[in-house]
């Protein structure tokens, strides 16, 4: 009988549960290695600056759109007929009350008043020689060497030489007026604009337009207020918290940031415009410096209130969520709060809060957009309100 060899390996069942279980035992220890390896190290809380909200006295400012003016404009034309023969002044330039701009031909008018002058001679001859007639009649009168007819007819005479040269002075001042009227001279201190007739031109009495002038110093600024604050404007007259016509106001041009020029209301109409709903104003602004000129676009600041207590944060840190305003907060642990807010009107370059904040509130200016929620931890940076943030730039709104 034939002894077959022992086999000294497993049987393939046992191999089996005991891979099993080998792999079993090695898996914690391989998805632990794999675990410390991909869990990242938390980010640190994002750096913004924070400001304390301000409080303190301010008076509201209201806002409006204008139109620079001149305060006097003339549209410069002949008073009398002729062709043009100088153009005496150089267009766009500072004029004086006085100065001559156009000679229009006086030689026809010179040759009028040498006409009239000999009128005049001519009619004080005929007043002379009746006036002596005259004076000879009375005697003759007495004497009764002549009619009463012939009296009259004398004295009569006399008269009508003193109308005679009475109307030949007029004829005479007229005369000279119109030789006068060829030197077409500026009414007003000023800038002239382009001479819109030039040398060898007719131009005809008070039609042909020969230029326009303007003052420059100072100016009219024309703008319209709505109807809700003129009635609050009004309110606050009656109260004896403003003036009912002259107020300051505040002026700056479409190239410069904010409002550096200073002027006053002069002028408010009598009436508002029922299409529109406004009321136009005037404010009048020094100008020395020839900043404004008229048609220029200006943005005007109008006194609207008396002094009040304010809250008064950076425009900057108001958010928007739809039809409501908010901003954050830093709450304890330095974290963000959301808190929602009324804002008001900007005075001093800050927004008003109407309501919403507490005055101890330390609000989120700068990287604001790097709150994500509330709740979310920060690393906050004080700063004045409105001001910069110092030393590391923090990315801003």
């Amino acid at each position: 009988m034939t002894r077959r060899p022992a086999d000294n390996r497993l049987p393939v069942v046992n191999r089996v549960v005991l891979g099993t279980l080998a792999l079993a035992a090695l898996l914690p220890i391989a998805l632990s290695a794999c675990t410390s390896e991909a869990a990242p190290a938390a980010p640190p809380p994002p750096e913004v600056s924070v400001a304390t909200v301000v409080t303190k006295e301010v008076a509201q400012w209201d806002e409006f759109t204008g139109r620079v003016a001149a305060v006097e404009t003339v549209d410069l034309r002949p008073r009398v007929s002729g062709y043009v023969q100088q153009v005496a002044y150089h267009e766009g330039q500072d004029v004086k009350k006085g100065d001559l701009l156009f000679v229009i031909d006086p030689r026809p008018y010179r040759a009028a008043l040498d006409q009239a002058l000999a009128n005049l001679e001519k009619a004080k001859a005929e007043q002379s020689l009746a006036q002596m007639q005259d004076k000879r009649a009375q005697s003759l009168i007495e004497a009764k060497a002549i009619s009463r007819e012939e009296f009259e007819i004398r004295k009569a005479a006399s008269s009508q030489g003193n109308a005679g040269v009475r109307a030949a002075e007029a004829a005479v001042a007229a005369s000279r007026l119109d030789l006068q009227f060829t030197e077409v001279r500026s009414p007003i201190d000023g800038r002239a604009g382009r001479a819109l007739v030039t040398e060898g031109n007719l131009a005809q009495t008070d039609s042909t337009l020969l230029t326009t002038l303007v003052s420059q110093d100072p100016m009219y600024i024309y703008f319209e207020s709505d109807e809700q604050a003129f009635l609050r404007y009004a309110e606050l007259a009656r109260k004896g918290e403003r003036d009912g016509v002259r107020n300051p106001v505040r002026i700056g041009l479409a190239n410069e940031e904010g409002y550096p020029h200073d002027g006053a209301v002069d002028f408010i109409d009598n009436q508002v415009d029922a299409k529109t709903g406004t009321i136009r104003a005037r404010a009048v602004v020094a100008n020395p410096d020839r900043v404004f000129t008229p048609g220029l676009f200006a943005r005007v600041q109008l006194k609207g209130s008396g002094k009040f207590k304010a809250l008064l944060v950076d425009d900057k840190a108001v958010l928007t969520d739809q039809d409501r305003k908010y901003v954050y907060v830093l709450a304890p642990n330095n974290t963000a709060a959301r808190k929602d807010i009324v804002p008001g009107a900007m005075i001093d370059g800050l927004r008003v809060v109407q309501s919403g904040l507490a005055p101890t509130d330390k609000v989120i200016v700068h990287g604001v957009q790097k709150v994500f929620m509330p709740g979310m931890p920060v690393s906050p940076k004080a700063i004045v309100m409105g001001a910069e943030p110092a030393g590391e730039k923090v990315a801003m709104k």
